[in-house]
């Protein structure tokens, strides 16, 4: 069972009005992740997914993602509705992170906007950015929605929410 709704105003958003199975939507405004100092990504055309209980998960063009700051792709989970993701560690300068960024090579039908395109995880970058505010990463580090103050949970993802 899941938690009631927090209350939210005319411009926000409720991650619980989100529809199951999650939808893709291009996003308008920029994207920027930084990590040492570095903007690695950074795009006017991004997407979002979005899913019930979920902050959104944005999604950029490889292009614009710096170039070298990845390592290769390796095997990760199954997502029931994107299809089979894969990992990729991030390294800047001396400073590594291992599977900060993840992407869908070859997504189902209803995401192949988003073929290649990368996500990262906000917990483990110095910042990321949706137009001029400053994400939070989803609790739990498991998933990797980014936190905005328009987005109005409660979000899966903390302790005690693995079964919403």
């Amino acid at each position: 069972m899941h938690p009631r709704p927090l209350p939210h105003g005319p411009d926000q958003e409720s991650v619980w009005d989100y529809p199951r199975p999650p939808r893709l939507e291009r996003v308008a405004a920029r994207l920027r992740v930084i990590f040492a100092g570095t903007i690695i990504a950074d795009t006017v055309s991004g997407y979002r997914v979005l899913e019930t209980s979920h902050p959104p998960t944005y999604y950029f063009p490889p292009g614009d993602v710096a170039d070298g700051a990845l390592g290769p792709a390796r095997m990760a989970g199954m997502c029931e509705w994107k299809g089979r993701a894969v990992l990729h560690d991030l390294q800047v300068g001396g400073l590594r992170v291992e599977g900060a960024a993840w992407a869908y090579p070859r997504p189902t039908q209803d995401f192949q906007a988003i073929a290649g395109f990368l996500a990262f995880y906000a917990g483990a970058m110095e910042a990321c950015f949706v137009g001029d505010v400053k994400a939070e990463p989803q609790p739990g580090g498991f998933y990797g929605g980014w936190i905005t103050p328009e987005i109005v949970g409660p979000f899966k993802g903390g302790p005690g929410t693995m079964g919403w």
